[in-house]
This record gives C-alpha cells, structure tokens and sequence, in this order.
C-alpha cells in the first residue's frame, strides 16, 4: 500500500467510475485498475463490487475510503508546510548586529547582498556581542557582527576588517586644538567615558583592557548605557570617549585618531560551527566584494587588507 494507490482509491470511491476518475487522475483505467488491485491485494480485502451497477463500495471500502481520506489531507498538509517553511529558510537571513556596526561597512554589505541575492529576505536584531553567541546556538539568528572577542566552541569567529580607534572630545578641549593622530599617553590624567555598561563584557572592556595594558591612568572612568549617550556627554564637557573612527556620529564635537594603527577595533563575523547553508559562503562572498568594491571608504579608517579578510579566531 502506497500514498498513490490511496489516492487512486480515493478518486474512484468519489466517482464509482473507473472512466471518470482515470479522467480526474489524467491516467488511463488500466493502470487504474491494477493499482486498485494492488491495494486490495495488500491489504487482504476486496474493496469495490465490480459486479454490482451502479459500481459500489464494499463494507470495508466504505471504512478504509473514511479513514483514508482525512488521512491524506492532513499528509497533504503537512508536505505543504514542511516545502512552505523550508522555502523561507532558504530565502531568509537573519543578522545579529551592534549598532556601532551601522556607521561602517554593514550597510555596503547590505547593499551588496541585496543585489547579489534579490530574493532573500534580511531581518535584522540589534544585540551585543555576547548576546549574539546565546542567539546563534538557540536559532534566533543566522549570522551576527560584533566587536568582541568571545570563545565558545560551537560558535566560528572571523574578522571581517579592523576600524582604527579615536577619541571624541568637545571643541573646547586643550586636545582639540588640532587634527593630526594623537598618542594614546596624551589620555593620561583625563576623564573617559565608556560604553555600554551592560552586559559584559563589551567594548568598554576592550577600551579598558587596552588602556590598562598601555599602562595609561586616568582621572576616572565613567560607564554609560550606548555610545549616544557618551558623545552627548563628551559634548557637555564630562570628558572624553574613545570610538571606533566610523562612528563619528556627532557634527558638535571634535575627533582625532591614534598614531597607533594597532589600537582597533575588529568587526567580527559569527556563525554556527559546521553550519554549510548557502548564506555562510554567499556572506563571506559578499564581504570580500564590498571591501574590493569600496576600498576608498574603507582607509584609511581601516586598517585591514583583502589577503587578511576572514581571518578566523583562536581559542586565544
């Protein structure tokens, strides 16, 4: 007994006609006919009086056409589900992002994987690094693009490019006198501001990790919820912050970027360990032709080069 033996079944006990429902199934009646008796001979009963005019069901034919029918429609149904739900998670993507993210090279990439794959809806969710690795292992996300090194074994971690680190400082400020790079010892002594304050760890660690590793002392540190509110803070005066150089957000305050090319920030590609669905490699494609497509935008506020795109992270 198969699913086109039933459906053959099906069409007959609503036609009581071979002729009509051969017509209905657009087959001829013999191999009509032998389906039928395949399925009678599986299942050890007689399902249709032949002989009988008009033609009719037999006892148990009349049972096995009740229970068939609801049967089939619920298969039916579930085989379109099953093709309606995996055709959306071939034609969707979604990202996990930091928003700092967004006043750089996300929005080309964007872009570029809308004109690469017209047919893929992006859906988007703004979170934290930390929370990204928690949203990839659960499913909520596809791929997601953070700042901060975190290490889970289930989770693959690439750097996509590194964006060269500056400070803001209001207009006022003894530092902002002038444009040129400024050395990381010139924050010795000043009040910083640092975002966001949860969870962490976050890019305020990074911040703080690498002051701490340079041996750099401060006046204070202030922690505060996003980097909004620490450039609106910096442009009162409370001290300075130090950014990514895409995210100069702010027409009111004055910028200046570090001599050191080394004091970055990477943008981290995240995805599910042994994950093989097409967008990891449609992603990865993507990227390398942003950076080729837009190497005057990327420098010198990246320092990164096409040969070190992707480049995956270690355990350490």
């Amino acid at each position: 007994m198969d699913l086109k033996q039933i459906r053959y079944f099906i069409a007959l006990a609503e036609t009581m006609s071979f002729t009509e429902a051969a017509k209905r199934l657009h087959i001829t009646q013999p191999p009509l006919s032998r389906q039928i008796q395949a399925l009678e001979a599986s299942l050890g009963v007689t399902l249709i009086e032949r002989e009988s005019r008009p033609m009719q069901l037999t006892e148990a034919g009349r049972l096995f056409y009740e229970q068939m029918v609801p049967l089939l429609n619920r298969m039916e149904d579930i085989r379109k589900n099953t093709v309606s739900i995996t055709g959306q998670y071939k034609r969707r993507l979604t990202v996990g992002f930091v928003p700092s993210v967004l006043y750089g090279a996300l929005p080309m990439l964007i872009r570029n994987m809308k004109k690469t794959y017209p047919e893929t809806e992006l859906q988007f969710q703004e979170m934290t690094s930390m929370q990204q690795i928690e949203a990839l292992k659960t499913g909520r996300i596809d791929v997601g693009f953070g700042r901060i090194k975190l290490y889970d074994a289930s989770i693959v971690r690439q750097i996509v490019r590194r964006e060269r680190l500056a400070v803001a400082m209001s207009n006022d400020h003894p530092l902002a006198s002038t444009d040129t790079p400024l050395p990381l010892s010139a924050l010795n002594n000043e009040k910083l501001l640092v975002y966001p304050s949860q969870p962490r760890p976050s890019f305020a660690d990074h911040v703080i990790n690498t002051l701490h590793d340079r041996r750099i002392e401060l006046k204070s540190i202030m922690e505060v919820s996003c980097l909004q509110t620490a450039l609106g803070l910096v442009a009162a005066t409370e001290g300075l912050c130090i950014i990514p150089t895409m995210a100069r957000i702010r027409q009111d305050i004055h910028y200046r970027q570090f001599e050191d090319d080394k004091l970055n920030s990477p943008i981290i590609l995240s995805y599910r360990k042994n994950d093989s669905s097409w967008y990891i490699q449609g992603l990865k494609d993507s990227i390398v032709q942003t950076h080729q497509d837009n190497q005057l935008l990327f420098e010198p506020t990246s320092v990164d080069l096409i040969p070190n795109l992707l480049t995956e992270i270690s355990k350490n």
